[in-house]
């Protein structure tokens, strides 16, 4: 695939709508005056601390994983706020694309772990971008406050260098290990990511495209910031 095709705007990536455009210019107000790597570094911030990460009441329809409306309901978990990110960078000239894998949390709630029936996450997603001829992966994933309850460091991203889960938390307990690449898109292959959540953690759907009700940040209250979100 060439470089131009992964600028255009998809179903997924719809950043020529009005609340994408939005987004962008709130997170840029003088474009012109940044670097591109500036430009990516600014907006990773914008996505990671301005969208709320939220695996509970997730919407998982076809509608619901745009970026514009996940912009709309600001939040939710990876699959969603890395279509984001890789909707806003493409706006501004930086090649993007959706990566998937499979990931064993071993810092999820009691709660999440029962859900998602263990400590393995099927298609947990990040971003590849292009910067200065370099692909480079990027995951805004965990906004701040989130890391804070859950004893994690948040993820920095500087344009140069990957931006990936930390192998452990704050405490030196094992956080995250990547076990399964499922792969790099050009846009969201839908059929394949949310019919693979579903079919690996059936009891964390509500419905056939939202997931169940509750709240991460009430989970670390009741846990004592002793346990980590999910992919």
């Amino acid at each position: 695939m060439t470089t131009d095709e992964l600028l255009k705007p998809t179903e997924f990536l719809d950043y020529e709508s009005a609340t994408v455009r939005a987004f962008v210019d709130k997170a840029l107000p003088e474009p012109g005056r940044l670097t591109e790597v500036e430009r990516a570094v600014a907006l990773y911030y914008a996505v990671r601390d301005g969208i709320n990460y939220e695996v509970y009441d997730a919407d998982l329809s076809r509608e619901g994983l745009r970026a514009s409306s996940v912009l709309e309901r600001g939040k939710g978990f990876c699959v969603h706020k890395s279509i984001v990110y890789a909707a806003a960078v493409r706006s501004v000239g930086v090649p993007s694309r959706i990566v998937y894998g499979d990931v064993r949390n071993h810092l999820a709630s009691e709660r999440l772990r029962r859900l998602v029936g263990g400590d393995v996450f099927r298609y947990h997603s990040w971003t590849s971008v292009q910067l200065e001829g370099a692909w480079l992966k990027a995951t805004p994933v965990f906004n701040k406050m989130l890391c804070r309850l859950y004893r994690m460091r948040p993820l920095d991203f500087d344009g140069r260098s990957d931006s990936v889960y930390h192998p452990y938390d704050l405490e030196g307990r094992r956080h995250m290990e990547f076990l399964r690449d499922r792969g790099e898109f050009d846009d969201v292959p839908y059929d394949q990511v949310v019919g693979g959540i579903r079919d690996a953690h059936p009891l964390l759907f509500a419905g056939s495209h939202t997931t169940t009700s509750g709240s991460l940040m009430d989970e670390a209250a009741a846990e004592g910031g002793s346990d980590g979100g999910q992919g």
